[in-house]
């Protein structure tokens, strides 16, 4: 005869109790008991999936963050050689010639990739939000945090080694460029945000005008001419732009001998938050309304 457990529980049907409860567990949703547990589980879920989207474009992260700065190193080169055929080997403003090149370079870096990776993310037919915590938000931020982490450690590594490398340079205010540069990517992050809440509906078109962005933005950023050179009517061609005055007001704070009189401060950032209440109410009012069925019924 078999012997019974401590419990008087036969074996088998002890093992059998235990794995029904395995199975429970493992397919039973986890709920914060309180706001401070919500909040470190959705930070720890975010910052999970900021890991996997640097992890998912190549097989090692670091090489990853290799070609971010390899791609901006190659923007510079390319600038260079066309300031250069243009005539324009000296800046427009006194002082480093790269230097310029690198304050608009940077600026438009992180507001198109910005745009481009939250306009990619977070969509409410994506095979991650089947999985319980999972929700948009999680995906949104994830895209944008990666996408700022990867611009910010390019621009570091790429001003170390022209500095240590080249000739040594300097800023007149670098909190205040990198300031500049979080809120190129935070207006990125925005109008991504908005193209996010019309790819549901219309996705060729949203991917279409997603990419005429940046590419009109590859002129109307300015990150070729400084404000305060321009005449007043090609002003007006780039003036509604935030992304202009931002690259703007950064070769302000970054050359202690240019300041800025035809852009300011307080245009892109109300633009960027009233993009941002834009984007938020249409992705609202999309994820209410797309279900998986769309395409089964069309």
């Amino acid at each position: 005869m078999m012997r019974r457990t401590a419990q008087g529980k036969h074996p088998a049907k002890a093992i059998t109790e235990t794995a029904a409860r395995a199975i429970q567990t493992m397919f039973t949703q986890h709920r914060s008991r309180n706001m401070v547990e919500a909040a470190f589980t959705t930070l720890s879920l975010i910052y999970h999936v900021t890991v996997n989207n640097l992890r998912k474009g190549q097989r090692n992260a670091v090489v990853g963050l290799i070609m971010t700065v390899v791609q901006a190193i190659s923007m510079i080169l390319g600038f260079y050689l066309l300031f250069a055929i243009m005539g324009m080997r000296h800046a427009p403003i006194r002082g480093d010639y790269i230097v310029y090149i690198m304050s608009g370079i940077f600026m438009f870096m992180a507001h198109s990739q910005a745009m481009g990776a939250v306009a990619m993310a977070g969509n409410p037919n994506n095979q991650m939000m089947k999985h319980g915590p999972m929700n948009t938000a999680v995906m949104i931020s994830a895209a944008a945090l990666a996408s700022l982490y990867k611009q910010t450690f390019s621009a570091v590594v790429v001003l170390s080694g022209y500095h240590y490398m080249i000739q040594p340079i300097q800023i007149d205010n670098p909190l205040a460029c990198y300031a500049m540069l979080v809120l190129a990517w935070f207006s990125g992050c925005c109008i991504g945000l908005i193209f996010l809440a019309l790819r549901p509906w219309w996705p060729q078109a949203a991917q279409v005008l997603t990419q005429f962005y940046q590419r009109i933005n590859m002129v109307f950023s300015g990150k070729m001419f400084v404000a305060n050179l321009m005449p007043s009517a090609m002003l007006q061609m780039f003036s509604w732009n935030p992304l202009f005055h931002l690259i703007d007001q950064t070769r302000g704070f970054a050359f202690i001998n240019y300041s800025p009189r035809n852009s300011s401060l307080d245009y892109p950032l109300y633009a960027t938050l009233t993009l941002l209440m834009i984007g938020l109410m249409a992705e609202y009012a999309t994820r209410k309304a797309v279900s998986i069925s769309w395409a089964a019924g069309r």
